[in-house]
């Protein structure tokens, strides 16, 4: 859970990092979690999206969108918002 928070973070940071020249300022910030009861990883990927958006000094706009998918064992969550600088 934790590397693949890094590694969104990562990502967000990348797509920080292109997007400096642009006016807008603005990226989709994204963080995902995983676990065997839903509701906690909807709580991991939440708390990955706010870490990302934290850590890029960026601030949360709009409402956050998460998506969930289960299999037999985990759930696997994602959660999106706007982030602007």
């Amino acid at each position: 859970m934790i590397r693949k928070t890094m590694l969104t973070f990562a990502a967000v940071a990348g797509v920080l990092a292109a997007a400096a020249p642009a006016q807008a300022k603005c990226v989709m910030a994204g963080g995902e979690g995983s676990n065997i009861l839903p509701d906690v990883a909807k709580f991991m990927a939440n708390a990955a999206l706010n870490n990302s958006i934290t850590g890029a000094g960026m601030k949360a706009s709009g409402k956050a969108k998460v998506t969930c998918k289960g299999d037999l064992v985990m759930t696997t969550c994602v959660a999106k918002q706007k982030a602007c600088k």
